[in-house]
């Protein structure tokens, strides 16, 4: 019989949870590794209405990119995600900036969706490479920002210094990469494809020359849960792995006029 342990075990081959950020709050979250595992769910969140449809998928144990418990909590009340797991019996691992260094992690899975070629990680001094680099066919930066949102299925926000200057080389990093743009500038991208970016981030890009592209957070991450969950059905294949259905939170609305 599988067990939670043994989840955990593999993905700690996958993306080892010691390449984790300080600041992060990956690994085994809420339960007990001893626990009996028959079914898995897959998401990027684990959010109450995961937790539902995952207990009526009858799992017994959560994967998710994003951790259930983030920051330190003094009080856990009824309807918070971690609380209801207990109440259910459920146990929760979550790999979030492993994943995101992890070869064949976020950023991998973000680029093979972009369509990039030739993908390489971009040396970090800071510990293992977030970024990755690839080529894509000369375009310009509107025709990139349109490959990025069919792609993703995303409304993208873009600054660009000189639009119609072919692009060929583009950097990602999934999430809330936009901090890292003078890193992808230096490893030689032309383009950066991150989640969030904030107006200022906009201008930085700007000025130093680099095209700048924000997808959404979930949109460059949520790709990644179908990986796991894909990976997971592999090595566990006497395990039934539910990937629960989620959609972005976050509603983009304009009015015109």
């Amino acid at each position: 019989m599988i067990c939670v342990q043994d989840i955990y075990d593999y993905l700690n081959e996958i993306a080892p949870f010691a390449q984790q950020e300080g600041w992060d709050n990956s690994g085994l979250l809420v339960g007990s590794a001893a626990q009996q595992v028959d079914t898995i769910a897959v998401v990027l969140d684990i959010t109450p209405e995961a937790i539902r449809l995952a207990q009526q998928a009858g799992a017994q144990l959560f994967v998710s990119h994003h951790p259930v418990i983030f920051h330190a909590q003094k009080s856990f009340f009824a309807q918070e995600p971690a609380y209801l797991l207990a109440r259910a019996g459920m146990s929760a691992i979550c790999a979030h900036t492993s994943l995101d260094v992890a070869q064949g992690g976020v950023n991998d899975v973000l680029a093979a969706a972009l369509g990039l070629c030739d993908v390489e990680p971009v040396p970090s001094q800071e510990g293992a490479p977030l970024l990755r680099i690839g080529r894509v066919e000369p375009m310009g930066a509107p025709a990139l920002a349109g490959l990025v949102s069919r792609r993703l299925h995303a409304a993208v926000r873009m600054v660009s210094p000189e639009p119609e200057k072919p692009i060929t080389r583009v950097a990602v990093c999934g999430g809330a990469g936009a901090d890292l743009a003078a890193q992808a500038l230096h490893a030689g991208a032309d383009a950066y494809v991150t989640g969030d970016a904030s107006h200022h981030e906009f201008l930085d890009a700007r000025q130093m020359g680099l095209t700048l592209l924000a997808a959404g957070h979930y949109e460059t991450e949520n790709p990644v849960a179908d990986m796991l969950a894909h990976k997971l059905a592999g090595r566990f294949p006497s395990i039934r792995v539910e990937r629960i259905p989620q959609r972005n939170p976050v509603i983009w609305y304009r009015m015109d006029g």
